[in-house]
């Protein structure tokens, strides 16, 4: 297994600051965003990620591989994505005719941002042989130059799907692929890149706060890093998660991935406490992305169908069609 080198942009340490909204405020335009919602024939989807506000107006919440199956069979006619532009870009890729809008347009991914098209076109012209893996957390034009799609849910059935006789490169989060390779066998080159707030979680900090509740499991996202998923009693994505929660007779449980996902856990998982994972900065495990968007970016996105997501028809056929054959792949038995 080799490292490429690619572009790690860090997070902004200037975390998003949220006033809760009160109670009528939030309950006014709830009522106003569902009404939007059944004029315009929209379906809202949100990630795990977003605040709680979103998640409970939303009609499907859950992880990438949830949202793109979602997106890909709904009927109706404008699609709101509540997560990051990434994701936006794949519900209008699987649905081209349909308005695609998301909160804010600059809600974005450090993932994203440190994979451009071009430096992986360059990277691949290296080897002709390469078989490009490629995490959904990228652009529409990375998805493009890519032989398969993945998430972190998938990765593994992915990557045993792929074939013998290819060179696989695996793009853009190393965490997630090296996760990949010990679980599969499978050697891979790998491009540097990372979740900036999935990094900051570290060997020490979980170390204390496993120290702190010693009876606790501890379920991590495969975007940590090595260090940390070797202290984990279960790596998986959010979705799986979820599962995981469900079945464990623990009743409490730390949880080291993006801290939006405590609403969603406590919410199916009522009879259990939810221990966020500490990271040795206070507050890096919030995505400052995902928080970006609000319930009131949300109303006013549905009432202006506005910010709009619209790609080249040339980048809709070339990305669909390694989304498709994700889809597929993860379809089988």
């Amino acid at each position: 297994m080799s490292d490429m080198t690619g572009i790690q942009p860090r997070g902004n340490e200037d975390f998003v600051t949220r006033t809760p909204l009160p109670p009528a405020r939030l309950d006014a335009l709830s009522r106003e965003i569902l009404a939007l919602k059944k004029k315009l024939n929209a379906v809202i989807l949100a990630h795990n990620y977003q605040v709680p506000e979103i998640q409970d107006v939303a009609d499907f919440v859950g992880d990438s591989l949830g949202l793109s199956q979602q997106a890909a069979k709904k009927k109706a006619d404008v699609i709101v994505f509540c997560g990051v532009h990434f994701m936006a870009e794949t519900a209008k890729i699987l649905n081209p005719h349909k308005i695609v809008v998301l909160p804010d347009q600059d809600a974005g991914c450090s993932l994203e941002a440190g994979c451009p098209a071009p430096k992986l076109a360059e990277l691949q012209a290296t080897n002709p042989n390469f078989y490009t893996v490629t995490y959904i957390n990228c652009s529409a034009a990375v998805k493009a130059l890519s032989d398969v799609i993945c998430t972190s849910g998938n990765a593994v059935k992915i990557v045993n799907a792929a074939p013998k006789e290819r060179d696989l490169l695996f793009v853009p989060d190393e965490n997630l692929g090296a996760w990949v390779t010990e679980q599969t066998g499978r050697p891979m080159t790998l491009w540097r890149g990372n979740c900036y707030a999935h990094v900051e979680f570290t060997h020490a900090s979980i170390t204390r706060i496993r120290r702190d509740f010693p009876d606790a499991p501890l379920v991590a996202h495969p975007e940590c890093t090595r260090a940390v998923r070797m202290l984990a009693d279960e790596v998986c994505s959010t979705e799986k998660m979820v599962g995981f929660c469900k079945r464990s007779p623990a009743k409490a449980i730390i949880i080291a991935t993006e801290s939006g996902m405590i609403h969603r856990l406590r919410k199916e998982c009522p009879d259990k406490r939810f221990i966020p994972a500490p990271t040795e900065n206070c507050r890096c495990n919030e995505c400052r992305f995902m928080k970006m968007n609000t319930l009131e970016k949300l109303h006013d996105c549905l009432l202006n169908l506005a910010p709009r997501v619209e790609l080249r028809g040339e980048i809709i056929q070339r990305a669909r069609l390694p989304i498709e054959r994700m889809l597929e792949i993860s379809a089988r038995p």
